[in-house]
């Protein structure tokens, strides 16, 4: 039986990861389940552990190849194990933001895996997280952003090591990349998700490998939704039977311009121009 073709689903937050896997769900080639997975932290997770292992390293003295080599196998083996029951299915798919940072670790394990990265236009990203930081104000963030203004917040949100700012410079650190590995990656911008659905999802899957298929955008299943407690509720991953078009978010003048400002290389490169 032929390996499945291993895609991750990454990128940006509130961009429609929760929609696309449910796209990519409809087509009977692919395994995927939905949720964001564990499997990106884990193996990351083996690397940290078994570069501070002292017998491990002791190994690579006397015989570098022979155990870099069966560090390679155990990690490729437990990626292909963690997808053990993908049946007849050509592409598994497994999401998780950590993906395009991990990207020349994936692809050194599993040389032919994909990324989908999901984009979104920024200010509505933080608006879609504000909003429903309004809906739930009685509870904090899991990083207490609850007491911050709403500048304040935006200004947290897109820091760094936060939830818009890391996978931001992730994504300008794919100006970077090889073009062998830029050839694994599939951009979607929401707004061309939900705007050209059927358009979309058809050109993805071509690009995938994968039989023809179309999608009835007023037909869809709704899969078990994925946990939101974790996340405090400020960051829902509802499903729907339809594809509706989100009603825009309102977004204070002074914040859309200093996010436009800071990343304006991101409206540049994804969008070509501003979009408020």
């Amino acid at each position: 039986m032929a390996t499945p073709t291993f895609v991750g689903v990454t990128g940006l937050p509130r961009a429609g990861s929760t929609l696309l896997c449910q796209l990519l769900a409809q087509h009977p080639e692919i395994q995927c389940e939905g949720h964001s997975s564990p499997l990106c932290n884990t193996l990351l997770g083996i690397r940290r552990m078994i570069s501070d292992d002292q017998f491990f390293l002791s190994q690579l003295d006397a015989s570098f190849e022979t155990s870099y080599a069966h560090l390679a196998s155990a990690m490729r083996g437990f990626l292909h194990g963690w997808y053990h029951d993908s049946g007849e299915h050509r592409v598994v798919i497994d999401k998780n933001r950590a993906w395009l940072h991990a990207v020349e670790l994936l692809l050194h394990i599993e040389p032919e895996a994909k990324l989908i990265v999901c984009l979104r236009e920024l200010g509505q990203i933080y608006g879609s997280i504000e909003a429903q930081h309004q809906r739930t104000i009685l509870v904090d963030f899991i990083d207490h952003l609850a007491d911050y203004d709403r500048f304040g917040r935006a200004d947290a949100l897109f820091a760094k090591d936060r939830v818009i700012g890391a996978p931001l410079i992730a994504l300008q650190a794919v100006l970077d990349l090889p073009d062998t590995v830029k050839q694994r990656l599939y951009f979607v911008r929401f707004e061309d998700l939900i705007a050209q659905p059927v358009k979309c999802m058809s050109h993805l899957y071509a690009w995938l490998g994968l039989s023809p298929f179309e999608i009835d955008p007023d037909r869809l299943t709704a899969r078990k939704q994925e946990s939101d407690s974790h996340y405090r509720m400020k960051y829902p991953h509802r499903q729907s039977t339809r594809i509706v078009t989100p009603a825009p978010h309102a977004v204070p003048a002074r914040i859309q311009k200093q996010i436009e400002t800071v990343w304006a290389w991101f409206y540049r490169l994804y969008y070509g121009e501003r979009m408020s």
